[in-house]
């Protein structure tokens, strides 16, 4: 069994105590003791599955209130929360930069994140585990921490409610967006899915959609959501996803990308998958979509193979276990999850800060990838699982100089890109 000593990133107030147990309640928390009669409030969102329209978010007149979901409601109950001292450091005063060079990687210097954490035993050599109540888990954080209840609208509009009627005790739709308290950048929300089932830390097409469907209400292409997965530096085994603004393009969003794949079958969905070239992580690109379930659909099925097949969504935490990462590297104490993968680089020392430069930045995302022999064959039984089929080398040669594109970077404005695109 491959295991490594792991220092979790804590990201409730109530977290650091958990391995004591959770004795009785009076903490106005997430579980079946509070939540059920909590007053939370909630934002509805209108279960769209029409056909992608444009770059907007569209709302009829008759949808109320008329509030902007990112700006006025996430961002600005986010900073309520600061002003109230909940978090553990003041993220906006981190030091931050573009590094320069093609992609233009983003360094951000955060001693904070990795300070006064407890040492915990995690497998990393497994993907699923089962839900364990003894340890910390969303149920046990505070309402104080939690800044909305987000559900699909039973009225088909979009509607927020300051103050929501009561979760029923047998619900499976009390869906909340809470703070991170050890943020990695400004607006650090996550996203958990049907906090009273405690579901383990596992991609299901229910949950994924969910997450697409909060990226879509935000509105804007510089409000990312993201996933870890067990064996990838997840820290906590409750499902979960995490989002944050940042005003800058991801280098992810930068690389080029050559159509590899189309979907088999009758009935042509829409989707279409492109490969990441000339970027230090090999990955794939799932974008379009007949309708948002399709996309969805899509990207959760491969994701569910990966699990399924015990593999892990980076191969990093693999490599330390077995002893095989560069020592250079481990010193700079950063593991690359989904965020490093997409170009912003959470860095822990003021020498590596300073020292930043885009080679420093893809070597320690080279690690991360996988070989290109162990990705074609990932790559090969995802696609086969997601419903797709590779198009054929001659087809591919024939098209090479079309099926090559420039990825175009996101613009300041508060809608969504032409595209829905998910990095996977």
């Amino acid at each position: 069994m491959l295991t490594i000593k792991k220092v979790p990133t804590v990201v409730s107030n109530y977290q650091e105590n958990s391995e004591k147990g959770f004795e009785g309640c009076g903490r106005n928390c997430l579980g079946k003791c509070c939540l059920p009669v909590s007053k939370l409030p909630l934002y509805a969102f209108k279960e769209d599955n029409s056909n992608l329209i444009g770059n907007s978010v569209e709302k009829s007149s008759e949808e109320q209130p008329q509030i902007c979901f990112l700006h006025n409601l996430l961002l600005g109950q986010w900073e309520d929360r600061m002003s109230r001292g909940l978090f553990r450091y003041d993220v906006t005063a981190c030091d931050k930069k573009i590094i320069p060079g093609r992609y233009g990687f983003i360094a951000q210097l955060n001693k904070g994140r990795h300070l006064k954490k407890r040492p915990t035993e995690f497998r990393v050599d497994k993907v699923l585990q089962d839900f364990d109540e003894t340890k910390f888990n969303f149920t046990k954080v505070g309402q104080e921490e939690v800044l909305f209840r987000f559900e699909k609208s039973n009225d088909h509009r979009r509607r927020f409610f300051p103050t929501a009627p009561p979760v029923t005790a047998d619900s499976d739709s009390s869906s909340v967006v809470a703070i991170n308290v050890s943020p990695i950048e400004y607006g650090h929300v996550l996203l958990i899915p049907q906090v009273l089932n405690c579901l383990p830390q596992k991609i299901d097409h229910g949950s994924f959609l969910l997450a697409l469907h909060f990226a879509i209400e935000a509105a804007d292409p510089f409000f990312r959501v993201g996933y870890n997965s067990l064996g990838a530096f997840a820290t906590i085994n409750h499902l979960h996803f995490q989002a944050y603004y940042l005003a800058a393009s991801f280098p992810v969003e930068k690389a080029p990308t050559r159509r590899i794949m189309t979907m088999k079958g009758r009935e042509d969905k829409g989707v279409i998958i492109s490969q990441l070239l000339n970027y230090p992580v090999r990955g794939l690109v799932f974008e379009g979509g007949n309708t948002i379930q399709d996309l969805s659909d899509s990207v959760a099925s491969s994701c569910i193979f990966l699990q399924n097949n015990n593999i892990p969504f980076n191969c990093y935490a693999e490599k330390q276990a077995r002893g095989e990462a560069i020592q250079e590297l481990l010193d700079t104490q950063v593991n690359p999850a989904v965020w490093e993968i997409s170009g912003h680089i959470v860095l822990k020392r003021q020498e590596d800060f300073d020292d930043a430069s885009e080679t420093c930045a893809w070597r320690i995302l080279a690690e991360v990838s996988l070989s290109n022999k162990r990705f074609n064959e990932v790559k090969a039984h995802i696609l086969e699982a997601a419903g797709f089929q590779t198009e054929t080398e001659e087809k591919n040669r024939d098209h090479e100089g079309e099926s090559i594109h420039d990825q175009p970077s996101p613009k300041a404005v508060a809608h969504l890109p032409q595209d829905c695109m998910v990095f996977h």
